[in-house]
């Protein structure tokens, strides 16, 4: 007998954000939809083993960092006891798992099936199913949303569990007592700040002279100060030149610096995409030489029957860039007008403070040679986050000195993830300063740091 072959209208290849997101919003618009996923899973690396479990455990990290600022309060919880068992009960099913439940709800009440298996296309029309019950699905239009993996260090490979990446760090096996963390991105940052606070002693190497490469120092600045107090060591600037496995130890060599011991090693050096084995040679596809596959402001790839969405087509790899590009590829699949010409991205750091920003940066400005105006709004002065305790934070504003419309924000600081909407719906809509400073903001609140730092522009 052959395989069973199916045909419809649209063929999502990966489960994740954007897979999902198209796949939904092409089933509300009528269009037959499967999604084929190789773990039958929707939510993806976001769900299951990246930003969802990691803000988890982020507000674990939290939570015992607020009970250890209490004291200064005059509270006193005593030194907290973690469980490591029901920690991982809790993030697997209370949360991972009743989100992963509550998609499959959705993909069945829209009518969208879910296929199990490793999608390889066989032409631009059509995909074979490789799995437990091989398959052929004939589509007239497939959207790649297979997403990214964990990048590796180059030159450096050691067989060994005790070398993790963020998937494997997100499982939670143990705390170990030392802990190397290869990285000071958003990944390396956000789970070193989750295992110093449950115990490990954390040194953290980057390549870079700063944490948070590219991000405006401003910013890192606050953060910088925390890590440096969480953190056993801080290496900027430093390489790790090789990591051998010695006993039940990890020994790490530093480029000019000696060596040390570590219980585990983090390798947190970024993504890359996963566009490798999909058989992109029988279509029209395109991918540059990482990987990438190169879209048009539809999510149209080279291939006029095939879309992409999400981290396999380039950066910035965020889950809601993946969701908002999904979106747009339904709607142009249906035929409706739609385009991903959106201004910002917003961008979150789930750390210790959190960081986030949107649009453009004062650095950019200065690299284009373009004129900007900057107001930067501290929270020492701020009464919400002196009742907070946290004087710790800094809202920044970039605005056009000819029109004053608002080009970039940047928070730093508690809940910047959530302030930072404000941020880009004002980027995005082209409002200025003086719209956000004439903007009744509630008080006492975090968000009047926005226009205070608007109304500091106008006066300036």
């Amino acid at each position: 007998m052959g395989d069973l072959v199916i045909e419809v209208d649209v063929a999502v290849v990966g489960g994740g954000p954007g897979g999902y997101s198209a796949a939904f919003r092409c089933a509300e618009l009528g269009l037959e939809t499967v999604v084929v996923d190789a773990g039958k899973r929707l939510g993806g690396a976001c769900l299951w083993e990246g930003c969802i479990p990691s803000k988890a455990l982020l507000h674990v990290a939290a939570l015992i960092e607020d009970a250890e600022r209490a004291r200064e309060l005059g509270v006193d919880f005593g030194e907290p006891r973690v469980s490591l068992d029901p920690l991982r009960k809790w993030k697997a099913e209370r949360v991972v798992g009743r989100l992963a439940r509550g998609l499959a709800s959705v993909a069945k009440a829209k009518g969208v099936e879910v296929i199990g298996g490793r999608a390889v296309f066989e032409s631009s029309r059509e995909l074979r199913v490789e799995g437990d019950e091989p398959q052929k699905v004939r589509f007239t239009h497939a959207v790649i949303a297979t997403g990214s993996a964990p990048a590796g260090l180059p030159g450096l490979t050691v067989s060994s569990d005790r070398v993790i990446d963020s998937t494997a760090a997100l499982e939670l096996a143990d705390v170990p007592e030392r802990l190397l963390v290869i990285g000071g991105g958003y990944i390396g940052l956000e789970l070193g700040q989750v295992y110093a606070a449950l115990g490990s002693a954390v040194t953290l190497v980057e390549m870079t002279d700063g944490l948070l490469p590219g991000v405006d120092r401003a910013l890192v600045h606050p953060l910088a100060r925390r890590c440096e107090k969480l953190f056993a060591q801080i290496r900027l600037g430093a390489r790790v030149t090789s990591l051998v496995e010695r006993g039940s130890a990890i020994e790490a060599r530093f480029d000019g610096d000696g060596v040390a011991a570590f219980d585990r090693v983090l390798v947190a050096v970024g993504r890359q995409p996963a566009s490798a084995g999909l058989g992109l040679e029988y279509t029209r596809v395109s991918a540059d030489a990482r990987g990438f596959i190169g879209v048009d402001d539809h999510c149209r790839t080279t291939d006029p029957a095939i879309y992409a969405v999400g981290d396999v087509t380039g950066e910035p790899m965020l889950a809601h860039r993946a969701m908002r590009q999904g979106k747009v590829a339904a709607e142009v699949m249906a035929g409706r007008p739609a385009a991903f010409d959106n201004v910002v991205v917003p961008a979150v750091v789930f750390t210790d403070p959190e960081v986030a920003w949107c649009g453009l940066t004062e650095s950019e400005a200065e690299r284009e040679g373009r004129t900007v105006k900057v107001a930067k709004r501290e929270w020492a002065a701020a009464g919400r986050a002196l009742t907070l305790g946290r004087s710790d934070g800094l809202t920044k504003l970039i605005a056009d000195p000819d029109s004053g419309r608002v080009l970039g924000v940047g928070i730093v600081g508690p809940g910047a993830g959530e302030l930072i909407a404000e941020g880009a719906l004002a980027v995005e809509t082209a409002l200025t300063v003086e719209d956000l400073a004439a903007t009744i903001h509630a008080h006492p609140t975090l968000s009047e740091t926005l226009m205070e730092a608007a109304e500091a522009l106008l006066r300036g």
